[in-house]
């Protein structure tokens, strides 16, 4: 009892997906991005995805505090060039400790942001190849689920020294 989806949604996602290519393509094909991806941290990045994502994470969560860490230490300068170089050392040392706190919840929330972004783009595509998929009335397709699975509990062994139990 598959419900038939209008022939407008199919259209729209087909459009989306086209501009989406381009959009890609356009990415890839800007010099900076060819010339990083040829550099070895290009390469390695690509060749680790999970951690190309997370440090993506990282680095775009961690722009406010270390923007508010710099603001406070120009302003703290400006306080020494008036003649509290005690306060300024003080002010910096606790700053600078409380930022290498806030940068390492960060990096843990990064981390878990990135695997649920991982676990949600398969079980998505899963999804949404199940179905969008053109398929007979009454035969069922299992094969992109247990290809997701198969790719979701890969990534999540990969590189492992120990055994480790996954609950899927």
């Amino acid at each position: 009892m598959a419900k038939e989806e209008p022939p407008s949604v199919s259209r729209d996602l087909q459009e989306l997906q086209r501009k989406l290519g381009l959009l890609l393509e356009s990415f890839q094909n800007n010099s900076k991005v060819v010339a990083f991806m040829k550099s070895p941290v290009g390469r390695f990045l690509d060749r680790h995805p999970f951690l190309a994502l997370t440090v993506l994470m990282f680095v775009t969560m961690s722009a406010i505090p270390v923007g508010f860490f710099l603001l406070i230490v120009v302003l703290t300068s400006l306080g020494a060039l008036m003649g509290a170089i005690l306060l300024e050392g003080l002010v910096i040392s606790v700053c600078g400790l409380s930022l290498l706190c806030v940068l390492c919840g960060l990096g843990f929330v990064s981390f878990a942001l990135s695997g649920i972004a991982m676990m949600s783009y398969v079980v998505v595509s899963c999804l949404m190849s199940y179905w969008f998929s053109p398929r007979l009335p009454g035969s069922h397709d299992y094969r992109a689920c247990q290809t997701a699975q198969c790719l979701l509990t890969t990534l999540l062994t990969k590189n492992k020294k120990s055994k480790s139990i996954l609950f899927l």
